[in-house]
């Protein structure tokens, strides 16, 4: 099945090198089998093993068997994993870790992220973050978090908007976060400045909704989405 928009911008931002590939919640393991199928046709020396994750019993049974049915004799590039996101056993597994977490709101996003960075604090842990929303709320929290930014990434798909973040735990191996985007801010077409004028037209109307009922919660929020400059 062809991935959707918001999960093939997320495959074309998996580097290399990775050990371990978490794909939790991703459409029902369309995502960690897009990036497993890459692995074969690249003929990868050291692939990554792919583990899927959700907390429904039934879905990762679909999963595991439309692998096995689509991608044969690759039983040992892969798992499945039936458990809550915050419980990941990344101390089962040596190597270099990458998070992938998408579909779930920002809130349960910052729980997930909050679980596994409180069991894991010395251990360096790459995510690629698509929450459906709480965009500002999760950008804060990793920064209070000190992670370091790799990279950072607007679409539009099926009139809504998804911002995509690229993060480490390690901060000096990246850049600085910003609560409120910075890479996501430059336009590298007509139409791409469109969405992102789009974007934060609809993000200052939604908080200056909100301010209508806790403006002094809201209002720095809002006056730092004004800052933002399109380039």
């Amino acid at each position: 099945m062809k991935l959707s928009k918001r999960l093939q911008q997320v495959e074309q931002i998996v580097e290399t090198g990775y050990d371990h590939i978490w794909d939790c919640c991703c459409d029902h393991g369309q995502l960690g089998a897009a990036l497993l199928k890459t692995q074969i046709a690249k003929q990868a020396i050291t692939p990554a093993q792919i583990h899927f994750v959700d907390i429904v019993p039934e879905l990762m049974d679909t999963v595991a068997s439309n692998v096995k049915r689509f991608l044969p004799n690759t039983e040992s590039l892969w798992q499945t994993h039936c458990l809550d996101v915050a419980l990941l056993p990344l101390d089962l597994y040596q190597g270099k870790h990458l998070i992938i977490i998408a579909g779930v709101g920002g809130d349960l996003m910052m729980h997930f992220i909050d679980a596994i960075h409180q069991q894991y604090p010395t251990l360096e842990l790459d995510f690629i973050l698509c929450p459906v929303h709480h965009q500002f709320a999760l950008r804060q929290q990793l920064i209070e978090f000190n992670f370091g930014l790799k990279q950072e990434v607007l679409i539009k798909e099926n009139n809504r908007f998804y911002e995509i973040l690229y993060v480490t735990s390690s901060q000096h191996k990246g850049a600085n976060i910003s609560p409120i985007g910075d890479q996501i801010w430059h336009a590298s077409s007509v139409a791409q400045a469109e969405i992102i004028q789009q974007y934060l037209t609809k993000t200052l109307s939604h908080y200056q909704r909100i301010a209508q009922g806790t403006p002094e919660q809201v209002e720095p929020i809002i006056q730092a989405y004004k800052t933002v400059q399109i380039n």
